[in-house]
């Protein structure tokens, strides 16, 4: 009786799968055609067959924990933003040796919340000074973005591709610090230039990818997006020694491509309990084969570098593709996980990061527990949560407080029940 009722869940999944999209790839099924039949069988061998087969020809092979790791604590302020956070700031020595590649990640731990406390962990775009006026905050030595007209934010404090003290807290409007706080949640966050470069003019001579010549002039090399994902799981093997932070209720979050990072990184660590992901589109959270937005040719000739080499030949097959983002999302259950969208993003295809949401949720179904709570795409400002979240905003490609707001109440539901 057991198996034939497991075989019928399984054959529910497989049409629920093909409505949504007659040609999405069924991540329930093997490359051999057989289909998934238990719980473990995904686990076990489904799982990393898709893991296998997506650093193969998309993201890259990653090197796993340097063995030389080390962290140093270089600055705490028990009386950090007026009293109400305890201010920590470590380097992550990736060699073990000071002159070499260093991440500098900023921790902001509430102080009206006992100890330890569950902690959203994301990767800035423009240094962790910028995310907080706080002048305790080591300014970042790496390079920068430099020049005006940003639509997200006035980088002209920036002389020489490196930061100034006018930058202090300029990214501030996109991380409110202040009310991750009094909802009691730990705010950790690192650049991503000392993880590896955004700049296709430098290639990978900085950053992580120096460290592992051996992992590049490949066709399955790890780029960029595996990099910053690769530095997010660095990051948690510091946050599992630091006991203010409870290291099973860590969230990643990730906004534009570093949300293609935070997706990934779930996908390949499941030490992270949530994963938050903004507007990732291609690459990310949306599905290709709908072939709307960013694809895969532009994703290919404007930014070379993050992806592997082997991801090149499917320029314009992104209808053909053999695999497709919500196997991405597939890989994180049964962990929840948030995908949010803006109704002016049309590159990043909000119909497509809803549909492959969608797509996910017989995955979460098939071990057990619920997914997405919708079968259309929800009007805008209507936030629907399952292990599975989405919404749609008015506006553009940008995080706003809405946002926050729906990804809060999220991780309250898991992180605090």
């Amino acid at each position: 009786m057991k198996t034939a009722f497991s075989s019928f869940l399984i054959l529910l999944n497989v049409i629920s799968l093909r409505a949504q999209s007659p040609s999405l790839p069924n991540p329930l099924i093997f490359k051999n055609g057989k289909p998934v039949k238990t719980a473990r069988q995904w686990q076990t061998e489904r799982r990393g067959e898709l893991l296998e087969w997506f650093a193969n020809e998309m993201y890259g092979h990653a090197p796993g924990k340097p063995p030389k790791m080390t962290f140093s604590v270089f600055d705490t302020d028990p009386k950090a933003l007026g009293g109400k956070a305890t201010r920590k700031q470590i380097a992550i020595f990736l060699n073990g040796l000071e002159s070499g590649p260093r991440i500098d990640v900023l921790i902001y731990l509430p102080n009206q919340v006992q100890k330890p406390v569950p902690a959203i962990l994301g990767l800035n775009f423009w240094g962790n000074h910028a995310i907080n006026p706080d002048p305790g905050i080591r300014i970042s030595t790496s390079w920068m973005e430099s020049g005006r007209g940003n639509p997200y934010i006035d980088v002209s404090c920036v002389a020489d591709h490196r930061s100034t003290e006018a930058c202090r807290g300029i990214n501030a409007r996109q991380w409110p610090v202040d009310s991750l706080l009094k909802r009691g949640y730990a705010l950790v966050t690192a650049y991503r230039e000392d993880i590896a470069s955004d700049n296709p003019k430098t290639g990978f001579t900085t950053g992580v990818h120096p460290l592992y010549p051996e992992f590049q002039n490949r066709g399955d090399n790890f780029g960029t997006v595996a990099a910053w994902a690769w530095g997010l799981s660095r990051i948690m093997d510091y946050l599992q020694t630091d006991s203010a932070i409870d290291a099973k209720r860590v969230a990643v979050f990730g906004w534009s491509r570093l949300g293609k990072a935070a997706l990934w990184g779930g996908a390949t660590d499941p030490r992270f309990a949530m994963v938050i992901s903004n507007e990732s589109g291609a690459g990310g959270a949306k599905l290709f084969r709908r072939g709307r937005g960013e694809n895969i040719r532009r994703l290919n000739t404007v930014f070379p570098h993050w992806f592997c080499g082997n991801f090149q030949k499917y320029m314009d097959q992104d209808s053909l593709l053999p695999f497709d983002q919500h196997e991405v999302i597939s890989l994180i259950a049964p962990r929840p996980v948030y995908v949010a969208s803006a109704e002016n993003d049309k590159g990043s295809d909000p119909s497509g990061e809803f549909a492959s949401a969608q797509a996910a949720d017989a995955v979460y179904r098939f071990l057990g527990t619920n997914g997405l709570p919708a079968t259309t795409q929800p009007p805008l400002n209507q936030s629907v949560q399952g292990r599975i979240g989405y919404h749609i905003r008015p506006g553009d490609h940008d995080v706003l407080w809405y946002d926050w707001s729906q990804f809060l109440r999220f991780a309250d539901t898991f992180f605090k029940q």
